[in-house]
């Protein structure tokens, strides 16, 4: 093994370490899951978009597909998709890089807005509602700004037991807005990342981290 894989798998260890694998709470998502079922009702399609719970066949339009690339482009290398958090500064740092995300989402929605009963914006809003759920969280957990900052603590300026509630709940987050990042990529026809953070994310949807939703009416009821 070479000295930098050597150095990266240690790394990996320690930032492992510092998530407890908790899930401090869980998506809703039931409504987008019922809209989806709507939106392919008596349609065929040529492309299956897996979203927790079910799979749905859908025909994005060249449009959808051209925006999906740039989406996965800009957005594949944010950093709270692609790197993990160890200390106060680079919860901050994650905060302010979904802030990013939040405002691509909402400007892919405005291009899209005559296309709201297609795909792609159906994941937008899986990806927005994401945000919007974890941000309801965070407010339980927000410091107060004109707190000082502890002597003793540098950039470890949060009370542990709230700075390991952020490390747990953005990892929930962002595995959510990777696997969609994910399913948008599969609209683009393109392929994520086969190493490092975001290839992490990839494989089947985390299913604890959602509330189930009730029974879902079939496409054709």
């Amino acid at each position: 093994m070479s000295l930098q894989k050597l150095a990266q798998s240690i790394q990996s260890l320690i930032l492992c370490s510092m998530r407890s694998g908790k899930i401090p709470f869980r998506f809703d998502i039931a409504d987008l899951l019922a809209r989806a079922r709507r939106q392919v009702d008596g349609r065929l399609g040529d492309v299956t978009i897996n979203l927790p719970f079910i799979s749905i066949a859908v025909s994005p339009n060249d449009r959808e597909r051209k925006v999906a690339r740039e989406l996965v482009i800009r957005l594949r290398d944010r950093r709270i998709l692609s790197a993990w958090e160890c200390c106060d500064g680079c919860i901050d740092n994650a905060l302010k890089s979904l802030g990013e995300i939040r405002q691509t989402l909402v400007d892919k929605r405005v291009e899209l807005a005559d296309l709201q009963d297609g795909p792609l914006y159906l994941l937008l809003d899986a990806m927005a509602l994401g945000i919007r759920q974890f941000m309801t969280f965070e407010e339980l957990l927000r410091r107060d700004e004109n707190a000082p900052l502890h002597p003793r603590f540098g950039e470890f300026y949060r009370p542990p037991d709230t700075r390991q509630a952020y490390f747990d709940a953005l990892e929930v987050l962002r595995g959510h807005l990777n696997r969609c990042l994910g399913q948008i990529a599969t609209i683009a026809k393109m392929p994520m990342a086969d190493e490092g953070v975001i290839a992490d994310y990839q494989g089947p949807w985390q299913l604890e981290a959602y509330q189930e939703p009730p029974a879902l009416p079939s496409p054709d009821s």
